[in-house]
């Protein structure tokens, strides 16, 4: 039986490396996939998924508005849909991924961020994380030595950002995945991130 699967985590714990891997198992086996990326994220260009050690495969992109339960119907035979960047999807784009796997009895793989800058839940992510069958969290480390499960955004002097909108690509700002305590700190003007630690461009997210 098909499920929804949704594999989360703070950024640089290699999600879309995972989920190229994931297609690739399925073609090796002979089987049809569909990657889906969305229309936000264009760092290497449109209809492209790459991962940070520059393994990459063609995706199908979608906007905010696009209904994915008629996109995949529309690719003809599937036989795993994986989603990038998964925060990035509507509350009724999470729903129509239910009924691929409902209805059409589709496995659906979804790989995002949990949380944004400020320790707010994504949308997509949200409503992943009521909906998704299955919840797999994906592992990466904070500069601290500790479990990184949150992402801060910091400006050139390495204090944290505050406000801002939820979702931005490009600019001179990064962000960093560091631990509960660690966000803390910094987000509460208790300390900053040295330049050595800081190795994500926000270009990278």
């Amino acid at each position: 039986m098909a499920k929804l699967y949704f594999y989360y985590s703070a950024m640089n714990a290699g999600k879309t490396t995972h989920l190229l891997q994931s297609s690739h198992n399925y073609r090796e086996r002979g089987m049809q996939t569909l990657i889906l990326s969305s229309s936000l994220d264009d760092r290497f260009g449109q209809g492209v998924v790459k991962s940070r050690i520059g393994i990459e495969s063609p995706s199908i992109i979608f906007n905010q508005k696009e209904d994915l339960f008629n996109l995949v119907q529309s690719h003809g035979p599937v036989d795993c849909v994986l989603v990038d960047e998964a925060q990035f999807l509507s509350k009724a784009q999470v729903y129509q991924l239910t009924e691929v796997v409902d209805k059409m009895d589709i496995p659906v793989l979804a790989y995002g961020l949990r949380t944004d800058f400020q320790g707010e839940l994504f949308e997509g992510s949200q409503y992943l994380l009521a909906w998704a069958d299955e919840m797999r969290e994906l592992k990466t480390i904070c500069h601290t030595g500790k479990k990184a499960i949150m992402v801060v955004r910091i400006d050139e002097r390495g204090q944290a950002i505050k406000t801002g909108a939820q979702i931005q690509i490009g600019g001179n700002e990064r962000y960093v995945s560091v631990s509960r305590a660690e966000y803390k700190r910094i987000f509460h003007d208790q300390g900053s991130i040295k330049p050595s630690q800081i190795s994500l461009p926000l270009e990278d997210l």
